[in-house]
């Protein structure tokens, strides 16, 4: 048995969505001709109070496109220092947009509005930056799939809107967040200008990002997708395991939760082990003491069926899914429990 704790990214559609994906009605979604891409993009779109929605390959794509719609070459945007657009984009935002980050050191990927506010260069100083976009991502990678207060949310809206800055969610892993912390869609709606969600993370779809928006923002991403290469022909067996997706496995992200808060409490213990951040949703992040080799802990790993991978600076990352199931999670409990190291 091999228990794969790298990532969400690596679940595999059941045979309930694989059965619905291959008895969907699809077209040429290029020309908005797919009947099951564009009731996706509807249940989306009405599901966050937006007037629209497109559906991409990938959240990178995603919020690459916000961001070059949001901005204009030499303007910086403002996010955490831990952000996923800075830090596993690929360098997109200065690729794509010509446009640099204005980072914030904040706790955990989240910040404050007051630094925010402090973080925003003045309009009228020609000499820095424009400051013209603001990027959250909810739940935090890097922080350990930590959930962003809704209040604090409204707050940074506030000066957004003060400040004439547009502002992004990078929502990946949003339905985690709306679970853990019984928030709706529509409050994100309300609060931001442009969303991206991932369907193929704890959804357990293969494939797919939706971002969200109004007519006007959506009709320019079309555009930025297709120059960014992310037409799609018969895109709605995909969009189907997305339809599917929503209607059955939000609830389910609980399970999952619940996993990791228990191999937190396990780990918690072990003489071996620094830290473990608190975990909120499916992300566990836990470092080892310096006199332990993050290298070794691994290949025992391994050598044991668990694959989990490295943060740097001798720290790991768990992540629970969809397809670590009971009897996996017994398994590692046991692995971790009997583990000499």
């Amino acid at each position: 048995m091999t228990i794969n704790l790298i990532s969400d990214t690596v679940t595999k559609p059941c045979n309930n969505m694989l059965d619905f994906m291959m008895n969907s009605n699809v077209g040429d979604d290029v020309f908005k001709e797919d009947p099951t891409v564009n009731e996706l993009e509807k249940m989306l779109a009405k599901m966050f109070g937006k007037e629209s929605a497109l559906f991409f390959p990938s959240g990178t794509m995603a919020n690459q496109t916000a961001i070059k719609i949001h901005t204009e070459p030499g303007d910086q945007l403002i996010c955490d220092k831990y952000a996923h657009v800075y830090n596993y984009e690929g360098g997109g935002v200065s690729f794509n947009s010509g446009v640099s980050c204005k980072l914030i050191d904040g706790h955990r990927g989240m910040f404050t509005n007051e630094q925010v506010l402090n973080s925003i260069n003045p309009p009228d100083f020609y000499h820095s930056p424009k400051t013209s976009l603001v990027c959250v991502e909810n739940t935090t990678n890097k922080g350990g799939g930590a959930c962003w207060d809704i209040n604090e949310l409204v707050k940074i809206k506030e000066t957004c809107i003060e400040h004439n800055l547009f502002y992004h969610l990078d929502g990946a892993r949003i339905w985690n967040a709306m679970v853990k912390t019984n928030t709706k869609p529509i409050q994100y709606g309300n609060i931001f200008d442009s969303i991206s969600i991932c369907l193929s993370k704890g959804l357990g779809c293969p494939v797919g990002s939706v971002l969200i928006g109004s007519s006007e923002f959506i009709n320019k991403a079309i555009r930025v997708r297709k120059v960014l290469g992310g037409g799609m022909r018969q895109a709605g067996y995909l969009a189907a395991c997305g339809i599917y997706a929503l209607n059955n496995n939000i609830e389910r992200l609980k399970e999952d939760h619940l996993k990791a808060v228990e191999i937190e409490k396990l780990l918690s213990k072990k003489h071996y082990i620094k830290k473990v951040e608190e975990v909120e949703t499916n992300i566990l992040i836990f470092q080892l003491k310096s006199n332990y080799d993050s290298n070794v802990f691994l290949e025992k790993m391994l050598k044991s069926g668990v694959k989990l991978i490295s943060m740097g600076d001798n720290k790991l990352r768990i992540v629970t899914h969809k397809d670590y199931n009971n009897e996996m999670h017994l398994k590692f409990i046991e692995t971790i429990t009997n583990l000499q190291i």
